[in-house]
């Protein structure tokens, strides 16, 4: 019985931590490429699961929280711009009373960089909402460090 009792009570206790998991619907992948010897391209690629969006750089105030980036000052690099993105899917939201763009699947935002010297590393973060078609999850912020050759 005393076996029974632990053998439940080990059941519960793994049950309850897997259930407590937080989910993650986007992965997202940093790189970068030299486009000349004073220029690079700094690529961030988000992946969603299926079902999973997040929302363009461009929402109007009011809407759900827009995906965002930060760059980390840097006396070796300035950047050139604003941080690209595609054209974005639309659709109209009826809890925002707006028509908002989005990404599904997956989506690449790039932000040109000139160099100061050869090589450097940019660091920053993006800060994202994803949602599906029934919930949005808490707004969450990854953090990055791209290599520079």
């Amino acid at each position: 019985m005393k076996n029974f009792l632990l053998a439940a009570i080990v059941f519960l206790i793994a049950a309850t931590g897997v259930s407590a998991q937080i989910e993650r619907p986007v992965k997202w992948q940093f790189g970068a490429k030299k486009i000349s010897k004073d220029e690079a391209v700094v690529f961030m690629k988000a992946t969603m699961d299926n079902g999973w969006h997040i929302y363009s750089q461009h929402v109007e105030e009011g809407g759900p929280i827009k995906t965002s980036f930060t760059f980390t000052p840097s006396g070796d690099f300035t950047l050139v711009g604003q941080t690209a993105e595609p054209k974005p899917k639309v659709k109209h939201e009826e809890v925002f009373k707006m028509d908002v763009g989005y990404f599904d699947k997956e989506v690449v935002f790039q932000q040109k960089v000139k160099l100061k010297k050869g090589q450097t590393t940019v660091k920053g973060a993006v800060e994202y909402m994803a949602c599906d078609a029934e919930r949005c999850l808490p707004p969450d912020e990854v953090t990055f460090a791209v290599a520079v050759k």
